[in-house]
């Protein structure tokens, strides 16, 4: 107990004695700037602003004394003050005391001729040296009773994140409320525990999040293509037989196409909502041997020219059927946007697979948002389709920590792929 006691009051002894200079320098800068400025506010013409703690004075060079400062006592001038004024150079500092009180002086020559005098109020000053001599004994009797409970008061510092960490999990669970702060985080185990609390939270708003969006954004989805089935079913119904056998065919042919939209549209909101690509295990892919699997699928299905090159290829691990899913959408999309008799191309490099296409390309204005959902660029609304395939591509993606891209085809057309990390 001695011992800390003694090292606290070594500490505190130290400290005042490094303080003390510091104050007294930070005082004399004061005095100093403040003189500095009324000599530029005198040669501006300006008014001087007033400081309480401050009274200022200037001496001509016969010694003759200007108040600045109007109903202030005059500060006293000595013999080395009007030799100051009379030389118009040189600077001197010195203390007085007034009525008890403690000023500091600075007299510094006017380049003209004459001099400024600054006075300040040392009474503010001393008062923070008492309070500080105060407070440096009083931490050292506080340091000597926390000395004594420091064993209980470790067990509390451990323990009161805990509690409070705790509460806030309570709360959270209590009210649904995501956006309950947690309380701040150390560098200590329990500030690990935080910090993986935030981030699953953090995880769980985006969730919550994305999940809102994409109710808005399907019910506005669904509502064209329900629009469409409602209003031909109607049609059907208000005719009842009447329709010519080629506007009855018409008609069916739009409910038959819009309920496979619907179908669709569906499936993939499905897809979204549930995220089933991430509770696949992660394996090695070999990009190639993937995209040669895919490219025969398609070729098989729509009949089209579908080419692949590599360049340098090397394996990733990801989830193989989330892949298998991207490289799809990506086909269907080239499949969808360019003429049936031209070709379709795969590159791989190294980890990087693109899909070329020789359509009417992507607008470079597009090329962000067409990885959003439900975008459709203005140049394909008409196409079937419900804009939700590149935003699966993305979505799947990124949580494999890779990037997405959309470019122009260097052969004409557009270019869409992605990029993973290589294997570590």
């Amino acid at each position: 107990m001695t011992a800390i006691v003694a090292a606290i009051l070594a500490t505190m002894i130290s400290s005042y004695q490094s303080v003390a200079p510091l104050v007294a320098a930070q005082v004399d800068r004061g005095l100093t700037d403040r003189a500095d400025t009324v000599l530029a506010i005198l040669t501006a013409a300006a008014p001087l602003p007033v400081r309480p703690d401050m009274t200022e004075q200037l001496v001509l060079p016969d010694g003759t004394v200007q108040p600045l400062t109007p109903g202030r006592p005059p500060i006293p001038v000595t013999d080395e003050d009007r030799a100051i004024a009379r030389a118009g150079q040189g600077s001197a500092e010195n203390n007085i005391v007034v009525d008890g009180v403690t000023y500091g002086v600075l007299t510094k020559a006017r380049p003209n001729g004459g001099a400024v005098m600054v006075s300040q109020n040392y009474a503010e000053v001393e008062r923070v040296d008492d309070e500080f001599l105060w407070s440096t004994t009083w931490v050292t009797l506080i340091a000597a009773l926390s000395a004594a409970l420091f064993s209980w008061l470790m067990i509390g510092r451990i323990l009161r994140p805990m509690r409070r960490l705790a509460a806030a999990a309570r709360r959270i669970s209590d009210t649904q409320d995501l956006t309950t702060p947690l309380p701040r985080s150390g560098t200590d185990e329990v500030g690990d525990l935080t910090h993986s609390f935030n981030t699953m939270l953090a995880a769980l708003r985006y969730s919550r999040m994305q999940q809102q969006r994409l109710v808005q954004d399907a019910s506005h989805e669904l509502r064209t293509p329900l629009t469409s089935v409602r209003g031909s079913a109607e049609l059907l119904q208000r005719a009842r037989g009447k329709l010519s056998p080629e506007d009855e065919t018409k008609v069916l042919d739009t409910l038959v196409q819009e309920a496979k939209a619907l179908d669709a549209l569906v499936a993939e909101l499905v897809d979204l909502a549930t995220d089933q690509h991430t509770a696949e295990p992660a394996a090695e892919v070999d990009l190639v041997e993937l995209a040669e699997d895919r490219a025969q699928r398609f070729r098989s299905r729509t009949g089209r020219a579908i080419t692949l090159t590599t360049d340098h290829p090397a394996a990733v691990v990801a989830r193989p059927q989330a892949l298998s899913r991207c490289v799809d959408n990506l086909l269907d999309n080239a499949v969808k946007y360019s003429p049936a008799e031209t070709p379709i191309h795969i590159h791989v490099r190294k980890t990087r697979l693109s899909v070329r296409d020789k359509g009417s390309g992507i607008d470079p204005a597009d090329r962000n948002a067409v990885f959003d959902r439900f975008y459709r660029a203005e140049t394909t609304r008409s196409t079937p389709g419900s804009g939700l395939g590149l935003s699966i591509v993305h979505d799947i993606i990124t949580t494999h920590h890779g990037t997405v891209f959309a470019a122009e085809n260097p052969d004409g057309g557009a270019e869409v792929g992605f990029q993973l990390p290589p294997k570590s």
